[in-house]
């Protein structure tokens, strides 16, 4: 190789200074060639390409052809140099990118498990929101269910009383649309809130309702005692045609505060009712109907035919003949016809020592025996008997004794408010 570039030297210097080469270098030159000859190898270039001997052969290569093989020998040597440097080093850079690899394959992993545990996180978390939302609605309509059962034991003993509904409530919180899971929960979290609080306040309602049942019949009942007791009499409080087996009344527990309000409630309802049903019996209505025109009180007073002091047994009302006259209390017709002074007369016993008369009638429209109801017209005002006018003169008597029938209507006045 070292010969070549000399050659190449030497040829380029001979085409620059053809002139100052002195004749006797080519003495030298030509004994270098046999030189070369002797040793079997030859190469020469000029300014057309390279030239390659061997053993008396020639080999003449362009510059094109010259440079592609320099290129390809170098490139050869560099992958020669890169592949010598790889077999060295190889289980270095194999172990180093295995380490990258399971490094990055374990931060992958850890990401993943990472991943797995918020989601089952949130999985956990939205399993707990679900089962306290499923708890809480249950809850919800087991008390809307218990006012429900309220609401109806309360038109059982009172008149209807509203009581509210979650059923709309409900829908409407069941036909939210869709949002976001968190959002979501919360406006359930919020409908469920405010069910509860409407089922509270219709909870309150209803006791408080309850509790006015409770009161209003108590006082209904002890009003009721007060007048009867005002007028003397002892009512019996047992209705006729019942009985049965005794059972008594298991109270609920304390706790249950409702309950036992509703059971008092009901005794006390049962105890008016009962007094009421006596009180059919008593005669504290108006015997005529629209105003009252009384014309001769119950008393002593002076007698109208032999003008003498006389006891007058009952009131007389002033009124026109035909006027409808009507039974004061509940009772059975024991006298319908003439009687005396009292001219056509209707007496009817009501019980508990209770009767009434109604004298001086027109006509009379009910026999003896007859079951007559509080309101029912018995006969027609009249002027029969020992009487200076149509008007109707009525009696109340107790244990067959007259007593003054005012006491009565002015108890009537007090229970009924006039």
């Amino acid at each position: 190789m070292s010969q070549w570039a000399a050659s190449r030297s030497r040829e380029a210097a001979r085409l620059q200074y053809p002139a100052q080469l002195p004749a006797q270098h080519a003495a030298p030159q030509s004994h270098r060639g046999h030189a070369d000859n002797a040793r079997g190898r030859a190469v020469r270039g000029s300014a057309r390409g390279y030239t390659i001997a061997h053993a008396g052969r020639q080999v003449r290569f362009g510059p094109v052809a010259f440079w592609i093989a320099v290129g390809t020998v170098v490139i050869m040597a560099g992958w020669s140099i890169t592949a010598a440097t790889y077999l060295a080093f190889r289980d270095d850079v194999l172990r180093t990118l295995i380490a990258h690899q399971a490094e990055q394959q374990f931060a992958y992993e850890d990401r993943i498990a990472e991943l797995r545990t918020q989601i089952d996180r949130t999985t956990s978390r939205q399993l707990l929101d679900q089962e306290q939302f499923e708890q809480k609605l249950d809850e919800l309509m087991r008390r809307q269910a218990a006012l429900e059962q309220r609401a109806a034991a309360l038109s059982n003993i009172a008149d209807p009383t509203t009581t509210g509904s979650i059923g709309s409530a409900a829908k409407s919180s069941g036909d939210s649309g869709p949002a976001p899971r968190r959002d979501r929960q919360s406006s359930i979290g919020v409908t469920l809130g405010r069910l509860e609080a409407s089922l509270d306040h219709v909870e309150r309602r209803q006791t408080s309702a309850l509790g006015q049942i409770e009161d209003r019949y108590a006082g209904k009942a002890r009003r009721i005692r007060d007048v009867v007791a005002q007028l003397g009499l002892k009512l019996s409080t047992t209705p006729g045609a019942t009985g049965g087996p005794f059972v008594p009344v298991k109270l609920p527990a304390q706790n249950a505060d409702f309950a036992r309000m509703l059971a008092r409630a009901s005794l006390a309802r049962s105890d008016a009712d009962q007094l009421v049903a006596a009180l059919v019996a008593v005669p504290v209505r108006k015997p005529v109907g629209g105003e009252i025109d009384e014309t001769s009180p119950f008393g002593i007073r002076m007698d109208p035919f032999v003008h003498e002091a006389a006891m007058h047994t009952g009131i007389d009302f002033r009124g026109d003949i035909g006027d409808p006259i009507r039974a004061t209390a509940a009772g059975t017709v024991t006298i319908a016809g003439w009687s005396g002074g009292y001219g056509k007369m209707v007496e009817i016993e009501h019980g508990n020592g209770l009767a009434t008369r109604y004298g001086h009638l027109s006509e009379i429209d009910v026999g003896v025996g007859d079951k007559v109801r509080i309101g029912q017209v018995i006969g027609r005002l009249g002027s029969t008997g020992r009487s200076t006018g149509p008007h109707l003169h009525y009696e109340t008597r107790v244990d067959g004794e007259a007593v003054n029938p005012q006491k009565f209507l002015d108890a009537g006045d007090r229970l009924f408010g006039g």
